[in-house]
């Protein structure tokens, strides 16, 4: 019994993990998306300043 309570769930890992390989090759990931370039450019990401709101320090 004791063998059973170990070999049973390593075939279910083993099962687990095969399903998984397949699942990757069957449906691989998605390409990373490019880096979107920064078209609008006012300043507030570098701290230099905007309108408030925005990250400005009023004092």
């Amino acid at each position: 019994m004791v063998v059973l309570a170990v070999i049973i769930p390593l075939v279910m890992l083993g099962f687990l993990m095969a399903l998984d390989r397949f699942e990757d090759l069957v449906f691989p990931a998605a390409p990373a998306a490019p880096p979107a370039e920064d078209t609008q450019d006012t300043g507030t990401a570098r701290g230099t300043g905007g309108p408030l709101g925005t990250g400005t320090r009023v004092r």
